[in-house]
Parts: structure tokens; C-alpha cells; sequence
């Protein structure tokens, strides 16, 4: 496994990067401004460092309330994607063209890369420098301590949490917003030596592609069962109670683009369902629910709450299965399949120890647990047995090099020990 020092433990004090070095870029706002930023962009060379800032706690939607992009002979140009009154897709067409020119450079690009989407912006090529940073063994792969530890400079940690959608943006936001882009060419420059003293770099490309690729995730079935604190409810009644809030909560939250929860607390949907109140009374006598907002919307929860009452299909207790049980009932249900389970955590570890990747960026969970709930004990390091698993995990998505690691060794832990 690479050394993974904390930062600072072995270093010296950062120097700190509290400024852009060129100056706080202009926000470009209008039709007018973006194209001329997307002109800026075209006259700079190599790839783009890329980032977006959301507003996650406050908006029901994903959407990017600021884009930042940085660029060598070009510098940083900060957009704001929601504020210039006409078709976004239109708007930015100008950039999507310019930024499809090159290689974009991200920190933990999933979290950006759909909402970027959203508004035409795809990138032809991809290099993440967080999920590098994984791929070179690091221990703490977020970007100050990146940032810190490869290029021996300090990022103030700021206003990541805020609400982006604010308007006007607080200069101090637009600030820290460009300090996110302003060090990313130089980061994936340096974790790129990195993987290629390590011999990941053809890992490393195969993750970003498959990353740039990858078809978003659908949206879990029953989402209403991970409201919080659900497991004080444990009847079919309760159950409708809390899905009928949920469902409520969700259509305002999505109707008016603020957070559920900014709605109705997880915590006010259990204790309704729970206390079953069939009055404006009994309801507002409830925490949460006595507040000005909620008692004007009492009637609105109340018709949730009957409408669980009188349902003709409440959900069951238990969750409908979607893949295995969770592992710590295997040992009562399917003892063999907890015995195989073990046995490939256990040598999945020592793969993960000897190439100094995690053992979740060596192969999903998922894939794992599925196979050896499933598998059918197939004879010991049969050939037959090593290309099923590789079939299983290629239909599951895994890369050739994940393949190429785990396969035979998962093979040699799922089957049972020979007499």
C-alpha cells in the first residue's frame, strides 16, 4: 500500500492560497457575457478545469447555480447558469462547443457531471482527480488535502454548503468558487506522475471512461422508506402514513424547487404517522406541526393521513427485495453464502493491500454480495467457474483491470474447499 501520511503529519505548513492569482474574475451573466467567455476559453490552450456549484439542502433540483472554468492562457471565467433570462441549452451552447474541444478536469466528478448535463455541457474526455487520488492508494482524497499534499498549498475551506442559488452571489462565494478550479491542471498533473510510477495509468483511464459514460443511476423504487427514523414505525398503517406524507412533501418540494426537508422534517412524518391525529388539534399539538407554516398547511397533511387510512394496498412491513438480504442475516439464512462472503472480503483485502487501491474501486459491494448469494458451487478454480464470474462481472459493469485483479481470486474464495 502507498504511504498514506496524513497531511501535515510529514510536511510543512502550506502556503496558503486565499486569491485567484490572476483576480477575481468578472461573473458572466448575460447571453453577451457567456459568449464572450466562451471566446476566452477558445483562445487558451489544453484541457479545462471544470467545476459547478449546487445549492443541496435548499433546492429540490440538482441544477448548477454557478459554473467555473479554468483554462492555461486563458484563465478562469465564472459563469452563472440560471440568471440571463433565456433557454439555457441556448445560452451555453457557445461554451458546450468550446469545452468539447479538450480533456475537462474534475474533483469527484459524479457530483458535477449531471447537472452540467443538464444544460449541454458533456465532456469528450475526463480525468478526476479525486477518483485518481483513490486509484494511488490516498487515504484522504478531497481537494484541499489533495491540493496540500501534491502541490504544498493550502485551500480555505468556505461556503462549499451554501445556498448557490442566492442572488446576488456574495463576492467572498465567487472567491472560493474560483480557487476550486484555479490549482485542478496542476493537481491532475501531479496524481497523473503519481499513477504512472504506480503503473495505474491504463486503470486510471479505463475509470474516467467509464465514469464520462456511465448511464445515471434510476431511481430507487419506494424512496419514501429512506425517510429518517422509519424504523420506529412497524406497521402496515403507519407505513401508508409515512408514504403519503412523503409523497405530499415531494410534489410541493418539487412544484415550489426547495429541499423536502425544508418542507417537512423526516422527523415530523414519523411522529405524525405514529400519533395517527385526525384533527387540526391533535395535529398541530404535534412538534413541528404547531409552527405558522404547518398550521397553514394542516389540512393539506390531514388529507395525506386519510388518504393512508384508506388505503386499499398499504405497503408491507418488511421491504420487497431488491438483491440480497443485508449481510448480517446470512449467517441464519444462507450460512454457505456467508462463508463465501467472507472468504472473498478477506482475499479482496489482501488484492486491495498488495496494488494500493480500496477494495470498493477494486470491484462494486454490490457485485460481490450479488455473487455470492447466488452462486451455485461450481467446482474449485474450474475454468468454468473463472469465466462465469468474469461474465457476471462485466455484465455488472466492472473494467478489464478490476477483472483482471479479482476474478481468479474470487473464483478460488466463492467455491467450496475441496475434501
Amino acid at each position: 500500500m502507498p504511504e498514506n501520511d496524513p497531511a501535515g503529519s510529514s510536511q510543512p505548513e502550506p502556503v496558503p492560497l486565499l486569491h485567484p492569482a490572476d483576480g477575481m474574475p468578472e461573473l458572466s451573466v448575460t447571453a453577451k457575457q457567456i459568449k464572450a467567455a466562451a471566446a476566452l476559453l477558445d483562445r487558451g490552450h489544453g484541457p479545462f478545469a471544470v467545476d459547478a456549484e449546487r445549492a443541496s439542502g435548499f433546492r429540490y433540483s440538482n441544477r448548477a447555480y454557478l459554473i467555473q472554468i479554468r483554462r492555461a492562457r486563458a484563465g478562469t471565467v465564472l459563469i452563472d447558469p440560471v440568471s440571463h433570462g433565456g433557454d439555457p441549452l441556448t445560452v451555453l451552447q457557445p461554451v458546450a462547443e468550446v469545452l468539447s474541444k479538450d480533456e475537462w478536469i474534475l474533483h469527484s466528478a459524479d457530483q458535477d457531471l449531471p447537472c452540467l448535463a443538464e444544460v449541454g455541457l458533456r465532456p469528450s474526455a475526463l480525468y478526476d482527480t479525486e477518483l485518481a487520488g483513490r486509484l494511488a492508494g490516498f487515504e484522504r482524497v478531497n481537494l484541499a488535502t489533495m491540493v496540500q499534499r501534491l502541490l504544498g498549498l493550502g485551500l480555505a475551506k468556505g461556503h462549499g454548503a451554501a445556498d448557490w442559488s442566492k442572488r446576488p452571489l456574495p463576492s467572498a462565494w465567487l472567491n472560493y468558487a474560483a480557487l476550486d478550479v484555479e490549482l485542478l491542471i496542476e493537481l491532475r498533473a501531479a496524481i497523473s506522475g503519481v499513477l504512472a510510477e504506480q503503473g495505474k495509468t491504463d486503470w486510471a483511464t479505463e475509470e474516467f471512461e467509464h465514469l464520462r459514460t456511465a448511464t445515471p443511476a434510476a431511481a430507487r423504487p419506494d424512496r419514501w422508506r429512506r425517510t429518517s427514523g422509519i424504523h420506529r414505525v412497524n406497521d402496515r398503517r403507519g407505513l401508508a402514513a409515512v408514504r403519503e406524507l412523503w409523497t405530499t412533501r415531494d410534489r410541493i418540494a418539487q412544484r415550489r424547487d426547495i429541499a423536502p426537508r425544508r418542507i417537512l422534517p423526516d422527523s415530523a412524518i414519523i411522529d405524525a404517522a405514529i400519533a395517527d391525529p385526525k384533527s387540526v388539534d391533535d395535529l398541530v399539538a404535534l412538534p413541528v406541526f404547531g409552527g405558522r407554516n404547518q398550521r397553514r398547511s394542516a389540512a393539506m397533511w390531514l388529507a395525506a393521513l386519510e388518504t393512508a387510512r384508506q388505503s386499499q394496498d398499504p405497503p408491507e412491513v418488511t421491504e420487497p427485495p431488491n438483491g440480497p438480504p443485508p449481510p448480517a442475516r446470512w449467517s441464519r439464512r444462507k450460512p454457505e453464502a456467508a462463508a463465501r462472503l467472507d472468504a472473498a472480503r478477506a482475499a479482496l483485502a489482501e488484492v486491495s493491500q498488495r496494488v494500493g487501491v480500496p477494495t470498493e474501486n477494486l470491484v462494486s459491494p454490490d457485485l460481490v454480495r450479488r455473487l455470492c448469494w447466488d452462486w451455485d458451487g461450481a467446482p474449485k478454480r474450474s475454468p468454468d467457474a473463472v469465466s462465469a464470474i468474469d461474465d457476471f462481472l462485466c455484465a455488472g459493469q466492472a473494467r478489464a483491470w478490476q477483472r483482471e485483479l479479482v476474478v481468479r481470486v474470487l473464483a478460488a474464495a466463492v467455491q467450496p474447499q475441496a475434501d
